[in-house]
């Protein structure tokens, strides 16, 4: 954790690239796995780590190491650039024009099952994107960070029960739609 904190400072101060590629490399994985689980899709997923780690840099002034540890920062940074890209034109585009073409299944087995899973987070992150963005946020945190509902309310500078409530009423929304999805 110092030598993290000496990073940043470093960053903060001069600006160092090298601080910044370690700092950057320390996260890097992490933060491609927590993007990756939601779009299921690797170089869409590098595309916004990449965007991530730009606006983690171009904001890391505004960090303050009193409020939030640095990988709580971050994953706040990351949740809300999934929310801008869901809630894209780029987003809704490519939804519209991505064919089965582009995808290589190694069997008709795992090409059922690949389809299966990618259709359902699809489907969630349909659903997610009509939630509004704080509700979002809390749900991705949640399920994808493996944040506890506690950390989120510090992360969000929300109350314990109000995240409770509206993690819950998302969960609950989510299972609705995914069973009237599943019954068409």
């Amino acid at each position: 954790m110092k030598q993290e904190q000496r990073w940043i400072k470093k960053i903060k101060k001069s600006g160092s690239h090298e601080d910044a590629n370690e700092l950057i490399s320390k996260y890097y994985r992490e933060m491609f796995a927590f993007v990756y689980k939601q779009t299921i899709d690797s170089d869409l997923s590098l595309d916004l780590t990449q965007e991530i780690f730009i606006s983690v840099l171009k904001s890391i002034g505004q960090f303050d190491e009193k409020k939030a540890s640095f990988r709580t920062w971050l994953y706040k940074i990351a949740s809300n650039k999934l929310v801008d890209y869901f809630r894209s034109k780029n987003y809704q585009y490519r939804k519209i024009t991505e064919s089965l073409e582009d995808y290589d299944f190694k069997s008709i087995e795992d090409f059922t099952i690949s389809f299966e899973y990618r259709e359902d987070v699809e489907r969630i992150s349909v659903i997610m994107n009509e939630l509004e963005s704080s509700s979002q946020q809390i749900v991705r945190l949640k399920l994808f960070g493996e944040y506890t509902l506690q950390e989120i309310a510090e992360m969000v500078q929300a109350p314990l029960s109000t995240v409770k409530t509206r993690y819950y009423a998302a969960i609950k929304l989510i299972k609705k739609e995914m069973q009237v999805h599943q019954h068409e």
